[in-house]
């Protein structure tokens, strides 16, 4: 359980342990996408977030913390998600992922972004204070990280092709 919750043990590193999950969450998202495009990454990200939920609810069972900050499983889960536009637009354009870069970089940044102010649905998941709190407010937190980085594309893309 601890390998799953620290995401391969990602969740030991110091400082920021969110952070370094959420950035381990980037190659595997990336293998994921070239073993078997956005469908597989959508998959795994269900997968994960049946699999953390799981191991977050045996492992803070005791009652001690019910969110300790090594367990990342939810910022994977919530990084994936805020990357299924950039699988998703590669798949749709055929053209290789890192050719969205821009979209890798806004879903990390806003992803963390989100997942550190915890505005309203983000928080509202985080204060539920049991394993589903802990993984739902990182769903929620990459939900809103996906739609802000498509509404950013947009507007570059808007704003390219009318130049």
């Amino acid at each position: 359980m601890r390998l799953i919750a620290t995401f391969f043990y990602a969740g030991l590193l110091r400082p920021a342990p969110g952070t370094w999950g959420s950035l381990a969450a980037l190659p595997a998202a990336y293998l994921l996408l070239v073993l078997g495009g956005f469908w597989l990454l959508l998959a795994a990200t269900v997968v994960a977030f049946v699999l953390g939920y799981i191991a977050t609810q045996k492992l803070t069972a005791d009652g001690e913390d019910e969110d300790p900050s090594w367990i990342v499983i939810d910022e994977v889960v919530g990084m994936w998600i805020a990357l299924f536009p950039v699988g998703y637009g590669a798949m749709m354009m055929g053209v290789d992922f890192w050719r969205l870069w821009p979209g890798w970089v806004s879903g990390f940044v806003l992803f963390r972004l989100f997942d550190i102010w915890k505005p309203w649905l983000v928080g509202w998941a985080d204060r539920r204070g049991d394993a589903m709190g802990v993984m739902l407010d990182d769903v929620i937190a990459g939900i809103f990280a996906a739609l802000v980085s498509v509404a950013l594309a947009g507007i570059a893309h808007g704003f390219l092709m009318a130049s």
